[in-house]
């Protein structure tokens, strides 16, 4: 286990877990959020997807109440992304984080503030993460709300950034600042 927070735990994705991620990359209402309802995944997507070695990206399963229900990673922004984002001559330590609850039982309950509030504080703790930030996409607010909730501000609009569901469409780059 890589963290906990009352009832949420964060742990390493395992092989174990790949039809999870099949479960919950399949489901149109999951994928209207995440990589869009016109590209589901099968298992062969989630190995190539997220069973390789990508340098620095650690992959996790979010487990509520003992429940396995969702999918996190988190990684050090590369100097490619340091410098879409704006980070350009930036010396923080800087993170990206994703995350996704894929069991939508446990939408709407909270649950998606406490995971991002526990990544957060474990970067920041054990990663000595000056900046964490995330990209939703614009129309997302639902997700803009739980994330400026938990601290984070919206810092730079990318215009037409991500493919979903047939166009490009614009995402926020949002930061939460560690002043610790």
């Amino acid at each position: 286990m890589l963290f906990q927070k009352g009832k949420l735990k964060v742990r390493e994705l395992e092989e174990r877990d790949q039809n999870l991620l099949v479960k919950w990359l399949s489901d149109p209402v999951v994928l209207e959020f995440y990589e869009g309802r016109d590209s589901p995944f099968d298992l062969e997507r989630v190995k190539a997807h997220f069973y390789h070695d990508e340098k620095d990206v650690t992959r996790c399963i979010i487990e509520f109440d003992g429940a396995e229900i969702g999918y996190a990673q988190y990684y050090p922004l590369d100097e490619q992304e340091r410098e879409v984002y704006g980070y350009t001559g930036d010396e923080s330590v800087i993170y990206g984080t994703d995350q996704l609850i894929g069991e939508i039982d446990y939408w709407n309950k909270g649950i998606g503030k406490v995971l991002v509030k526990a990544i957060v504080e474990y970067l920041a703790k054990e990663k000595q993460a000056g900046k964490v930030v995330m990209n939703p996409q614009a129309w997302n607010e639902r997700a803009i709300r739980c994330y400026e909730k938990c601290g984070f501000k919206k810092v730079k609009l990318l215009p037409e950034h991500e493919w979903h569901e047939g166009k490009y469409n614009d995402c926020w780059v949002v930061e939460y600042r560690n002043d610790m």
